[in-house]
């Protein structure tokens, strides 16, 4: 029995946190709406695909998930399909598992029918296939397959006619900032000149994508930029590095905390008298 019934609309983002899946980018997200529900199901009318050829977890693993869903709960809804009277499990076994060790008597699941799952699993593929669809709707796409379907890479590959390799790559797209997420879909930047900021810390990437979108740079001019960038960080490092056992020497010498940037050192005392014993010793 459904405790709690939500039906799924503008609050899609709020009411499915998930990892990888954001509604601002998926491309399916209206019709997911039309054919989903987000409930409350008592766990015992919850049952698992026993034709789902994983069947091994992990149980440290599932007494750790167990333990954070005591304390924060279920932040992730499993999806279920209706069967009979019961629901059974789609995507999120490993989350129902660990609920039922948490000792929950709900948890929270995106329902659709049989014909529902299957349709909208159609529906992620065609757009998945579509020639003008934006790089990070296209990982979102992939995502949902990964994520709502219980789709391996290679399976989601074999649906939409590339390697896994590929599947892998373009949904790495979703590990960047919402920032550049954004700019991907707004000013149409394909996933070659992104790929190189997935690594580097929001900041940095900040910093490329204007010099991205305002000079069309090429994914080489990205990883040439990345590259130098990275090379003259390492020669300040090093430069700062030289002087280490020059500070040590110093700070034993005189008693103070020393720093040395550039030609610069810089000589810190606790209070005045140490200031005025370390004027002396000059």
């Amino acid at each position: 029995m459904a405790l709690g019934k939500k039906g799924l609309g503008r609050g899609f983002a709020s009411l499915i946190p998930t990892d990888l899946v954001e509604a601002e980018f998926d491309p399916t997200s209206n019709e997911d709406a039309k054919l989903s529900q987000l409930v409350e199901l008592n766990i015992e009318d919850v049952v698992r695909d026993e034709d789902q050829p994983r069947k091994d977890f992990n149980e440290e693993a599932l007494q750790e998930l167990a333990a954070s869903i005591k304390e924060h709960g279920v932040l992730q809804p499993i999806v279920v399909v209706r069967k009979d009277d019961k629901y059974q499990i789609v995507a999120g076994e490993r989350r129902w598992r660990a609920s039922k060790l948490a000792e929950r008597k709900t948890i929270p699941a995106i329902v659709r029918t049989l014909d529902a799952q299957n349709k909208l699993e159609l529906s992620i593929i065609e757009n998945a296939q579509r020639e003008d669809l934006n790089p990070i709707e296209l990982a979102t796409a992939y995502a949902k397959l990964k994520e709502q379907f219980n789709l391996t890479n290679e399976e989601i590959g074999k649906r939409v006619g590339k390697s896994a390799a590929t599947i892998i790559n373009t949904m790495r797209l979703l590990k960047l900032p919402e920032e550049a997420k954004k700019a991907m879909q707004e000013h149409n930047i394909m996933e070659g000149p992104m790929r190189p900021l997935i690594s580097l810390d929001p900041e940095t990437i900040h910093e490329i994508l204007p010099k991205i979108i305002e000079n069309d740079w090429s994914s080489r001019k990205v990883e040439q930029y990345v590259a130098e960038n990275k090379k003259k960080s390492s020669l300040k490092a090093v430069k700062a590095n030289n002087y280490l056992k020059d500070e040590a020497r110093l700070s034993r010498e005189y008693n103070a905390e020393v720093k040395i940037r550039g030609r610069s050192v810089t000589f810190s005392t606790k209070d005045d008298t140490e200031f005025r014993r370390l004027l002396d010793s000059f």
